[in-house]
């Protein structure tokens, strides 16, 4: 048994988005499939007849005409925002990894590493658990190397310092 066609009414204020949509800019590869699949509903076009010329299921095509016909185009065009992954760290554990590796590192170290922050910021209970990669992010966005020897730039001029004019001091 063949299920009945989707009522779709689209108003012609929406006609014409989808018509500007499809002929200008770049745009998502599923908003277009989503405007072309209700550009021929609206032509009278059934769903299985739509899903033979678009790759899309004709189950798609009927969520997009309900999501048209309850929330408007924009919501059948385009999907929610989606929330993302939890953070693992909040602003007072971050601030406090980055003051302590500011500091200098532990006794017998010469300088930090990621998996000495890591283990150290577990052992003196700034964090519970922390990963390496992690911690290497969260440098990363404070631009700290603190593994390198020569991490700090210090101004003034010494010995093999170029003066203004890009010539060596004694070479004129």
């Amino acid at each position: 048994m063949a299920r009945r066609p989707v009522p779709i009414k689209i108003k012609p204020k929406d006609l014409n988005q989808i018509g500007q949509l499809l002929h200008g800019g770049v745009q998502g590869v599923r908003a277009i499939l989503r405007a072309l699949a209700l550009q021929q509903l609206a032509r009278g076009v059934t769903a299985p007849q739509v899903a033979k010329t678009l790759p899309l299921t004709p189950k798609a095509i009927r969520q997009i005409a309900h999501r048209y016909n309850s929330n408007g185009l924009q919501r059948a065009l385009y999907d929610k925002q989606r929330p993302g992954p939890n953070h693992l760290l909040d602003n007072s554990q971050k601030q406090r990894i980055v003051a302590m590796v500011c500091a200098s590192p532990p006794e017998g170290r010469a300088r930090w590493t990621v998996r000495l922050i890591a283990e150290e910021a577990v052992k003196r209970k700034l964090v519970p658990q922390v990963g390496r990669e992690t911690i290497r992010v969260l440098l990363q966005s404070h631009e700290l190397k603190p593994w390198r020897e020569k991490n700090v730039v210090r101004g003034g001029i010494g010995p093999g310092v170029y003066p203004e004019h890009g010539r060596r001091a004694g070479r004129l």
